[in-house]
């Protein structure tokens, strides 16, 4: 059963592992090399705890999914102050880059993106996951990355595919 269930979150673009997470934010930066098929790099990466009272400042469409972007600066800057209150935005240039992220959407769980890989211009995320059965009550963990634009019209999200648009 457990086989199964990990073969259906891959194809849905999120692995589920029972591994231990920290609570605690990081950031990690990588050189940039735009790539339109095949494996993308991180340039930056993030995870941590959002407050669930500010999933609305999520882009619209995208609240409910585990997985997302953001294509603008003002988006991105409510939900880093949600994020890590009392820290400075991080300068990111969307007309060469997107932000992409994995939330919670069933159980409070730790969550970490560690690829993104762009098929015909659709990218997936492929994040790690710790299994509980915690419910999510006032928080969710969330993975936020910085990736290439270039080559990016689309992210699979489960089931569904979300256009990616300039100022979105």
């Amino acid at each position: 059963m457990r086989k199964l269930r990990l073969w259906v979150m891959i194809l849905t673009g999120v692995i589920y592992f029972g591994c231990g997470g920290s609570n605690n934010r990081t950031a990690e930066t990588s050189e940039q090399t735009p790539a339109a098929s095949g494996e993308v790099n991180i340039l930056q990466s993030w995870r941590g705890d959002f407050p669930v009272d500010q999933l609305n400042l999520l882009p619209e469409g995208q609240r409910e999914q585990a997985v997302g972007f953001i294509g603008n600066s003002e988006i991105f800057a409510g939900v880093w102050k949600a994020f890590n209150p009392g820290e400075a935005v991080p300068e990111v240039d969307f007309n060469a880059n997107l932000v992409l992220f994995a939330r919670n959407t069933q159980f409070f769980n730790r969550i970490s993106i560690g690829k993104v890989n762009v098929i015909d211009g659709v990218a997936e995320l492929l994040a790690m996951e710790t299994m509980s059965a915690m419910p999510i009550e006032g928080k969710v963990a969330i993975s936020i990355v910085v990736v290439a634009r270039q080559g990016i019209t689309a992210i699979q999200s489960g089931n569904e595919i979300i256009s990616v648009k300039k100022n979105r």
